[in-house]
């Protein structure tokens, strides 16, 4: 069972993601949606959860931030930033601090099950528009 932490501010989307993960997959488990970087942090404590997929818009801190305090008190944790965003420096920032992938939220629910099972592999996940721009990037 992959148990997993969804950090989103709102609520039609995060929901909607519980319910598609959930109902999609039986060894999913979806144990705890937070709503603001400060939960998410007491929720992984609390949960420990394998996976957290996170915003990085959130109402206190933002989901990059929040995700670094939560790889600084445990390595094990997978973080997904799952997000509408797709600015270099969010990108950038996500995965130096250790993430394990940036997805955007146009993404297919299949392919964000496939996404999370790759993780257990330890192959980092990014959007193919994602990591088309930090290849452009590199050649700029």
């Amino acid at each position: 069972m992959i148990r997993l932490l969804l950090v989103d501010d709102q609520p039609l989307f995060v929901e909607s993601l519980k319910m598609s993960l959930e109902g999609y997959v039986d060894d999913f488990s979806v144990v705890g949606i937070a709503k603001t970087g400060i939960s998410a942090i007491a929720m992984a404590d609390e949960y420990t959860p394998d996976v957290i997929l996170m915003d990085v818009h959130l109402p206190d801190i933002n989901g990059v931030t929040a995700a670094k305090r939560n790889l600084e008190k445990n390595l094990k944790i997978k973080i997904i930033m799952l997000t509408a965003y797709d600015e270099d420096e969010y990108v950038r920032e996500a995965l130096r601090i250790g993430s394990s992938g940036y997805l955007l939220k146009d993404i297919s629910p299949t392919e964000l099950i496939a996404a999370i099972r790759a993780l257990q592999s330890g192959l980092v996940q990014i959007s193919p528009k994602i990591a088309s721009k930090l290849i452009n990037a590199m050649y700029d």
